[in-house]
Order: structure tokens, then sequence, then C-alpha cells
């Protein structure tokens, strides 16, 4: 019985100490966020994000670790704003211009239907080796994390993180250039 106890406790210590953190470093935080992003908004979703992701992990947290793996976990979101800045400011020219339709009747027919674009992503796929081809599968269609494709694949993390961002760049590669001509 005592057994089921302390995982409990470890919660709500988890919880408190977690609680104790946002309550006297929420705006800290955010400032920090603000002074990369500019964003406000953005900011308070992202700080919002890192205490609600705290709160649902299963990580042992204790008031020592918990500074360094708020402000680690901000800069991880920080870089994931931007990269997928990037990204949008890559093609919102081409999506404001409205050149990606066409003023004649074929508009429609002259952008990629999903059914295409998905044979061309397994074409992609087809040109990995066979371990690149499956961890990239389970993460893009089983949506399992590199920890779980390791465990599941029985790889070293190490290994499953390398030939996923490996088959990554080579069928982001094999799409950008399928898509462009």
């Amino acid at each position: 019985m005592k057994q089921n106890v302390e995982p409990e406790q470890d919660v709500a210590s988890k919880k408190c100490i977690i609680a104790d953190y946002y309550t006297n470093h929420y705006d800290e935080l955010k400032k920090f966020v603000i002074s990369r992003l500019q964003v406000v908004d953005e900011a308070e979703d992202i700080v919002q994000d890192i205490f609600v992701r705290l709160l649902q992990s299963d990580q042992m947290i204790s008031p020592v670790t918990l500074p360094c793996l708020v402000y680690t976990m901000a800069r991880n979101k920080i870089v994931d704003y931007w990269r997928c800045r990037q990204q949008y400011e890559k093609y919102e020219h081409f999506i404001r211009k409205g050149s990606w339709i066409n003023s004649s009747s074929e508009g429609v027919e002259s952008i990629f239907s999903a059914r295409e674009v998905n044979e061309i992503l397994e074409r992609g796929i087809a040109q990995l080796t066979e371990s690149q081809r499956s961890v990239y599968r389970l993460n893009l269609y089983e949506d399992m994390p590199v920890r779980q494709i390791a465990v599941t694949l029985n790889l070293k993390y190490k290994q499953a993180e390398k030939k996923l961002g490996v088959a990554r760049k080579k069928v982001r590669g094999f799409v950008e250039k399928a898509l462009a001509g």
C-alpha cells in the first residue's frame, strides 16, 4: 500500500514545485521569451505551453533542475517558432501574389492533389535504405518519438535519431525537387 502512496506524493510534490516556480518566475520567463520573439502573444503561448508540458511530463523535477529545464525548453520553443516562421516567410510572397492560382479554369488542376503529393512522398521514401525507411515511417505515420522508435527497432537512441535526420533530409530534398518541376 505504501508503493501506491509514494508515487502520488511525488506527483503532488512535482506539481507543487512547478506551481511555485510558475508563480515566482512566470513574468521573468515571459520577458526572456519576448526579448527573443518581439511578439507578446506568442511569448505568452510559449511560456504557458512550457508549464503545461512540465506538468504532463514524467521527468523527475527538483527545484535545482527546474530553472535549467524551463529555460532549455524556452530556447527550444523559440528556435521552433523561428524555424516555422522562416518556412512561412519563404512561401508567403508566393501565396500573397496569388501566383499559385492560375487565372484560367485550369487553376485547380495546376495545384498538386493530396494523392499526388503522397505519391511523391512515397517515391522519396522508397529511395531510403531499409533502416531509414522503417524509422521514417514510424515517425511519420505512427507519430512515434525517437525514443520509442529506438526501443521498437532495438536501436540505440542516437542511431535512431541520426537515421531519422538523414531520412528527413533525403525525403525533403526529393519532394522539393519533385514539386519544383
